[in-house]
């Protein structure tokens, strides 16, 4: 397998990562991808939070100015418990997942420890992941950035349209050179 079979995508905030991973969830879309990305949770023109979207279409809540919790990230109180359910609900590590989706590796979500473990669980299997990660952080944003098993992407606004195709690409030589693009495609025409 390749050496680099992980896919971090930063870059400034509003650059368009979020986008990204849902045109990569939807352009890998024969493979299965497990995982999730965020979204906005707005009233008018206001951010008042985060919400966590399954690719299988579950939701759960990450943030919200109006919980009240020990855990905090600027004017947003963090649902740790509703993100841990929502962790432990999409089973990201299953045997048959091809490709795994994470929208983000940030400061809320490093609040939770459940949250690092699975990610260090899905960077150390074999299979791909393709996570957003945030641009700047120390602990463990810097430690997931510093893996030697990270291709570490930065989108700009010159390569945002580029970006998704090119990963697109890159997992699938990654799945092809292990084998598993090909018990992919005989698993789809045999099912």
């Amino acid at each position: 397998m390749c050496g680099q079979k992980n896919i971090l995508i930063t870059g400034l905030p509003g650059i368009g990562k979020t986008t990204a991973i849902k045109k990569l969830a939807e352009g890998l879309k024969e493979l299965g991808p497990e995982g999730f990305y965020t979204a906005e949770i707005r009233e008018g023109a206001e951010r008042q939070g985060f919400e966590l979207i399954g690719l299988d279409g579950s939701r759960g809540l990450l943030s919200h100015v109006g919980i009240k919790s020990n855990y905090r990230v600027g004017r947003y109180g963090v649902a740790l418990g509703d993100f841990e359910k929502f962790l432990d609900a999409l089973m990201l590590a299953r045997p048959k997942t091809r490709v795994i989706i994470i929208d983000e590796i940030g400061k809320m979500e490093c609040l939770s420890q459940r949250f690092k473990a699975v990610v260090r669980s899905v960077l150390d299997s074999e299979t791909p992941v393709i996570a957003t990660v945030a641009l700047k952080g120390a602990g463990f944003i810097a430690e997931v950035k510093n893996r030697g098993d990270i291709k570490l992407l930065e989108m700009t606004a010159g390569n945002r349209a580029a970006l998704p195709v090119e990963i697109a690409g890159y997992v699938r030589e990654i799945l092809k050179a292990s084998g598993q693009e090909d018990r992919n495609q005989s698993n789809r025409m045999n099912g």
